[in-house]
């Protein structure tokens, strides 16, 4: 197999759950004896945390390119960024990496395509929920998107930075969510698009009201793909 290179610390709680869903999935397709070739970057999140401005995002795209050389110059022939919202930076990264980044809003969009969504809900922070570098990725693969609405927005990005990026995974924000994926099924929505690394902590992936694209898995699944790839 080859080698894959995991930018991650983003946070460390997200990050476990990739080391995990990325060796589970090659058990399964190689060997129970097998393991992911990974290697991986744990970020230190409180540097990055304070980006809200858009004149911090020069300071973490320097940040996680600085990364992807140092996991190439180590071996990596691939790279997963393991946060949706730091795809913000995407194109930078992947022109300092020179090796394959793979993008996972692309992941989720095909395989959204491929079970024939047309109109879907996204939840993340509030970036990913509002800006067009996430949402015009997966409007490429044919699928619609509600609008956001910026109560909600502000509601979900507060549960996410306050309580999942710290490993907090409360009852309150729970029901907080199936309240917000219900509301979702009844504005049209076909599917939920779990565009936060963190949000599975608190959202039933398999078991909801509407079906759950969920980002992390989706972006793991391309990863074991490319692992498992002699192209």
């Amino acid at each position: 197999m080859r080698k894959l290179g995991l930018i991650g610390g983003m946070s460390w709680a997200s990050t476990r759950d990739y080391y995990e869903f990325l060796n589970r999935g090659i058990q399964r397709k190689v060997s129970p004896e097998s393991s992911a070739p990974l290697l991986i970057e744990s970020l230190d999140f409180a540097t990055l945390r304070a980006i809200e401005e858009d004149s911090g995002w020069d300071r973490a795209a320097d940040i996680l390119c600085d990364s992807a050389r140092r996991l190439v110059d180590a071996g990596a022939g691939a790279l997963l960024i393991c946060a949706n919202s730091m795809h913000k930076v995407y194109d930078r990264v992947a022109g300092a990496a020179g090796v394959p980044v793979i993008h996972i809003a692309d992941c989720v969009g095909r395989e959204m395509q491929a079970a024939g969504v047309k109109s879907a809900a996204l939840v993340g922070t509030r970036n990913v929920m509002t800006e067009s570098f996430y949402r015009r990725r997966l409007v490429s693969h044919g699928v619609d998107l509600l609008p956001p609405d910026m109560d909600q927005v502000k509601m979900i990005d507060r549960i996410i930075y306050d309580e999942l990026m710290r490993g907090k995974a409360t009852r309150d924000a729970e029901r907080a969510m199936k309240t917000w994926i219900t509301l979702k099924e009844r504005e049209g929505a076909e599917a939920i698009v779990l565009a936060c690394t963190e949000l599975s902590m608190v959202v039933d992936v398999d078991a909801n009201v509407l079906p759950v694209f969920d980002s992390t898995r989706a972006h793991c699944r391309a990863g074991i793909d490319w692992l498992l790839s002699d192209e």
